[in-house]
């Protein structure tokens, strides 16, 4: 990524997808040139949230909702210690924000972090392409960065793909730090940052939880160092594929609880011995319906994934850590929404029930976690 000064509203821009496709607009945010993974999110609010999840590390947003910005950004609601997004594209952008916690524009955020954006095109047109194509490469340029399209089209093709890409430990902490359990202390736990967000350690923190944050190269050794009561898997971006699953395994080995969310969820399918692959344009917004099998209630989640477990939805499943089933599943896609294990205390979920702009549907799960370090000690 190149950037300069600000120049939204002002400069030309234009959107190079992969494919040849392009949409021209105008710059905003930071004015030069981005590359990354298009992928579009159906949220109509928590931008800023979105903005500062880890889990969008290398990819270029694109917000279907036709107004964004109009809140503003303030200093209490980022999800992490900066902007992750490589670039985003809304259609209209708020001239002027209006919100009594509003301490700047979204404009000038983008700019101080220097993400490259565009805006004033057609993102329904844009996201149907994506529906239908699927998320590719994209460039956005603006500026000195404009030039003929077959120039533009071929450093986009140039850009890297987001299969194969190992990409946790360019997002997560370099040194553990630790948040403390609000009110008496009852539970620590060990929780692996693969891109995690501030929520979460504060979800498990409001139910009496000591949470260990480590990096996402620590070792088995590292983790029963901090003698937890339980393992937590984090979000985070890359492919599945990539991520060593050591830890994972020495979890399960052990029978401590182990609790996972969205990447987390792939890892422990992963070392259950399910597959993972990419999905065409993933799930990415705060309106996904998913079906808790082991209840038969459906929650409205967050989701942020382009991979899914591939594992058998009809069935329990014979793995090296005894039974297996899929306790989650979307009502869109019937893709698989999370994992439980019947012989040993370990689940997990693919969407954020930690979601700080909501919805709040699946803040049961931290209590389920509780439940299962509980019952280790009984």
């Amino acid at each position: 990524m190149t950037t300069s000064t600000r120049g939204a509203g002002k400069a030309s821009a234009v959107l190079v997808l992969e494919d040849g496709r392009s949409f021209r607009g105008r710059a905003y945010g930071a004015v030069g040139e981005t590359f990354g993974e298009a992928v579009f999110n159906t949220g109509m609010t928590g931008y800023q949230e979105t903005l500062t999840d880890p889990s969008y590390h290398r990819q270029v947003v694109v917000m279907t909702a036709p107004h964004v910005g109009n809140t503003g950004v303030n200093d209490e609601d980022d999800e992490s210690r900066k902007i992750w997004v490589a670039g985003y594209v809304v259609r209209d952008p708020a001239r002027v924000p209006s919100n009594w916690r509003s301490r700047r524009s979204l404009d000038d955020e983008l700019v101080a972090q220097g993400i490259v954006g565009i805006s004033g095109i057609d993102t329904r047109a844009l996201t149907r392409h994506l529906r239908e194509r699927g998320a590719m490469r994209v460039g956005i340029f603006s500026g000195n960065a404009l030039a003929d399209e077959g120039t533009l089209l071929a450093k986009v093709r140039q850009g890297a793909e987001m299969v194969g890409a190992n990409l946790s430990a360019e997002v997560a902490t370099e040194e553990t730090y630790v948040v403390p359990a609000i009110g008496t202390k009852r539970f620590t736990v060990a929780a692996i940052d693969l891109g995690i967000k501030g929520m979460t350690p504060h979800r498990m923190a409001e139910r009496g939880i000591e949470v260990h944050v480590l990096p996402a190269t620590a070792t088995p050794e590292d983790v029963y160092a901090v003698n937890p009561d339980g393992v937590f898997l984090s979000n985070g971006p890359g492919d599945p594929a990539t991520a060593d699953l050591t830890v994972v395994k020495a979890v399960l080995e052990r029978k401590t609880p182990l609790f996972g969310i969205c990447f987390g969820n792939q890892l422990l399918g992963r070392s259950l011995g399910f597959g993972t692959y990419k999905l065409k344009y993933g799930h990415r917004g705060i309106n996904q319906p998913v079906q808790d099998r082991t209840t038969g209630k459906v929650e409205v989640t967050a989701h942020n994934h382009g991979f899914a477990v591939d594992a058998p939805l009809d069935k329990i499943s014979d793995t090296p850590y005894g039974r297996a089933e899929v306790s989650h599943v979307c009502l869109n896609d019937n893709v698989v929404e999370g994992l439980q294990l019947l012989d040993r205390p370990a689940f997990s979920v693919q969407y954020h029930p930690e979601a700080a702009a909501g919805p709040h549907d699946a803040a049961y799960l931290f209590d389920r976690f509780v439940e299962l370090m509980e019952g280790q000690r009984a």
